[in-house]
């Protein structure tokens, strides 16, 4: 019995009633339907009960429509106590055993699919952060039988730069739904690697392939995904994007010109044997760059070409707001019964401010880096950030340091400010610097143990040309506790 006895209540009402109901209704015409189609019809209806109805109320469903079938339709309609013949014993005993099985098999398929409903839900993001880069809305719309494997994501990468990805695992049902969440940890776990998309793909097809190894040999063990990562640099409006089978994303101008990007398409991920590739496109200030899946443009009735076709012509007429143009799209294109899950991912972007930019070309000599703390000094009291100067002249001390002595030129110093205050100093080599923790006696190996205790995050992110290492402050400050009341 449920807790909630309103709803316990109305559940029990329509277990006894629904199908007496339906058998009063259909007693009008008990002289021209048979006994086989007032079974079938009443089968139905106890399966639909059942479904939206609790556990114990299914059993109760099947057998209201068993006893209803026997009073009202069959032989001894006069005296219900007297059966005449053992076929209307047997009509009546086999509706109640399908009804129970058909209803249990509803109820079971309601549940999968809540289950898997709930389950895709929890892995997809609840929010998406409002970044330096771009402003992003996203929708969501899962299919009305079975939910399938779309995802999305929005991640924040050093430099002020975002992420945008968007996923399909192809198949529906909880076994989608969980490698959707799967890939979705794993698009996030090499995302800290600072990859470029096309390296990104190539790692996430490989991880696919080795869930296919762990699932072992089997119809159900081998499943394919198509995704499409870009990355936005919002200091120099420039966009990188790889896509694995996916449909390519379209970009809307700010003056309202839309256009779908001509990009390598790419394998599906988990056949392997080809490689991906790369793309990139300067975005101006306020653009639009829409990522989605093949539930919003294909469906029974509408082919592909047709759908990207309309998702331009409504493109063409949407605003600035990422939020109205997801209404928009999501009402011109989704059918109100979606046979697919649909995902939207709308992301208007911003270009980082030039006055919160500074860039230093550094020589290859120690003795310019006492130049280069005056001169950063100076920029941070500009932006006054005065009270952050002593750690700010120690990392880039340490950063530059390591740069001039063991990486390769050119050295170049650039500083960015929004909420945190970054460090970035890139040079010509791809050696990269890690973590060593030193020894009482040991002469080196304290510089980037210091910056890593230093700085809130850093990092190395490599360049076609050498490499970058950051570090991350907190600009803002953190507002004080006030202290606690004396006691009286």
């Amino acid at each position: 019995m449920p807790r909630e006895p309103v709803k316990g209540l109305i559940a029990l009402l329509a277990a006894v009633m629904v199908p007496l109901g339906a058998c009063v209704l259909l007693l009008p015409a008990r002289a021209s339907l048979s006994q086989a189609n007032v079974a079938l019809i009443l089968m139905f209806v106890v399966a639909l009960v059942a479904a939206f109805s609790h556990r114990w109320a299914a059993a109760l469903t099947a057998l209201s429509g068993a006893v209803g079938f026997t009073f009202f339709f069959t032989a001894p309609y006069e005296n219900f106590t007297q059966f005449k013949n053992a076929d209307d014993i047997l009509t009546a005993g086999l509706l109640l055993v399908v009804g129970l099985a058909v209803s249990q098999l509803a109820r079971r398929f309601s549940r999968e699919r809540a289950i898997a409903t709930t389950l895709q839900r929890s892995l997809l993001p609840r929010m998406t952060p409002d970044t330096s880069a771009v402003r992003p809305a996203f929708r969501y719309v899962p299919a009305d039988a079975e939910v399938g494997g779309d995802w999305f994501d929005v991640i924040s990468l050093p430099g002020f730069r975002t992420a945008l990805v968007v996923g399909d695992v192809v198949g529906r049902g909880l076994r989608s739904a969980v490698a959707m969440g799967r890939l979705r940890t794993a698009v996030r776990n090499f995302s800290t690697l600072d990859l470029p998309p096309d390296e990104l793909l190539a790692r996430l097809d490989d991880a696919v392939h080795q869930m296919d190894a762990e699932a072992g040999v089997g119809e159900d063990a081998t499943f394919a995904a198509t995704c499409l990562y870009a990355v936005y640099d919002p200091v120099s409006r420039w966009c990188t994007m790889a896509r694995a089978g996916h449909f390519p994303p379209a970009v809307v101008q700010p003056g309202g010109h839309v256009e779908l990007l001509d990009l390598p398409a790419g394998p599906p991920l988990g056949l392997g044997g080809l490689r991906f590739q790369a793309a990139g496109r300067q975005l101006p200030e306020d653009s639009q760059l829409v990522l989605y899946t093949n539930g919003l443009i294909h469906h029974r009735g509408r082919d592909i070409g047709t759908g990207l076709a309309l998702l331009c012509d409504t493109l063409s007429g949407a605003g600035t707001d990422p939020e109205e143009t997801c209404e928009l799209i999501v009402g011109a294109l989704l059918p109100a019964h979606s046979v697919d899950d649909a995902t939207l991912l709308v992301t208007r972007t911003r270009a980082f401010p030039h006055d919160r930019i500074a860039d230093w070309d550094i020589p290859a000599d120690p003795a310019a880096v006492s130049v280069l703390r005056s001169e950063v000094l100076a920029k941070l009291t500009n932006w006054k950030l005065g009270e952050m100067a002593f750690v700010t002249e120690l990392i880039l001390s340490e950063l530059v340091t390591n740069a001039i002595r063991y990486g390769a030129a050119p050295v170049h110093l650039r500083l960015l400010f929004d909420i945190n205050l970054v460090i970035e100093v890139g040079d010509g080599s791809s050696t990269s610097p890690h973590l060593r923790y030193a020894a009482d006696m040991d002469e080196g190996g304290r510089g980037i143990f210091l910056v890593a205790q230093l700085a809130e995050r850093w990092g190395t992110r490599f360049t076609p040309t050498g490499k970058i290492v950051w570090a991350e402050q907190p600009a803002l400050p953190v507002p004080a506790v006030p202290a606690a009341a004396p006691l009286a």
